[in-house]
């Protein structure tokens, strides 16, 4: 198979965005966001090589595996059908799941009794929910800052919602994103259903927003947090080294290089403060 460089470049571009498509599912951000997809080629036969590493050497296996599984479902789905590898580096069950993915395996024929009573698709649901919540959250504030009231956000339906364009640059991220989300938890859905029903599927009323939306902003601070933790030990593994703003970052924090903080001197009595 020849190829011109425009089809070459073609074919590299639906490969990113099938990768792109692919979350952490603890996270819910992209693998390719989080830095976790460390080479992804289309050689000039069209077949495509992934190298994965993730932060830590023991990184759980389940995680690992969810992750490299949607890779292997995205890049299946690709339009010309190429044969592909993906390979996990770095990790201590990489022999284990490469050949496990490479056969065609499920986790549990993978691990055997390592893989214990809780099946993939019991910690799938579990992400779908938290992912569903966050991006519910990002959503919700934005209406806010658009000045909708409580009343008019919780009584909003999905056609509203589709129509409104929200300045947030979170919230406008987040929007089909949380759409896709509420399609894939409620399949029948209907324009004139209502856009925010709990993951439970209730009902959220206009005096317990603010409660509601605590409950949403401790998970999101909670996988901020993690997301931050994940990128830092990555960085600070494989000696990325960055500096923001001139701030440390958490991977100085993680390397112990960043200095005490000096205490203040005592000002002099003629210092005429």
């Amino acid at each position: 198979m020849t190829m011109s460089t425009r089809d070459h470049q073609r074919l590299e571009a639906e490969m990113w965005r099938a990768l792109d498509s692919v979350n952490d599912p603890e996270l819910d951000e992209s693998v390719t966001s989080m830095g976790f997809v460390e080479r992804a080629v289309v050689d000039g036969q069209g077949n495509i090589q992934v190298d994965f590493r993730l932060p830590t050497y023991w990184c759980s296996p389940n995680f690992a595996f969810l992750m490299l599984d949607d890779l292997r479902r995205a890049l299946g789905g690709l339009s010309w059908s190429p044969a592909f590898s993906i390979e996990l580096h770095d990790h201590m069950f990489a022999e284990e799941v490469n050949e496990g993915l490479a056969a065609g395996k499920p986790f549990e024929d993978i691990f055997g009794e390592l893989a214990g009573d809780q099946g993939l698709d019991e910690l799938r649901a579990t992400f779908a929910m938290k992912a569903y919540k966050r991006r519910q959250e990002a959503v919700l504030r934005g209406l806010r800052l658009e000045g909708f009231t409580d009343e008019e956000i919780v009584g909003m339906d999905v056609g509203t919602l589709d129509a409104v364009p929200l300045g947030d640059s979170e919230a406008s991220s987040q929007k089909p994103r949380y759409r896709s989300a509420l399609l894939s938890r409620w399949a029948e859905l209907d324009p004139s259903d209502p856009a925010f029903p709990t993951w439970e599927g209730q009902s959220i009323p206009a005096d317990g927003l603010n409660d509601y939306l605590s409950e949403l902003r401790r998970l999101r601070v909670n996988m901020e947090f993690s997301g931050a933790l994940c990128r830092g030990l990555k960085s600070a593994r494989y000696k990325e080294m960055e500096m923001v703003d001139g701030e440390p970052t958490l991977v100085d924090f993680i390397l112990d290089r960043v200095p005490p903080r000096q205490p203040c001197e005592t000002l002099g009595a003629g210092s005429g403060r």
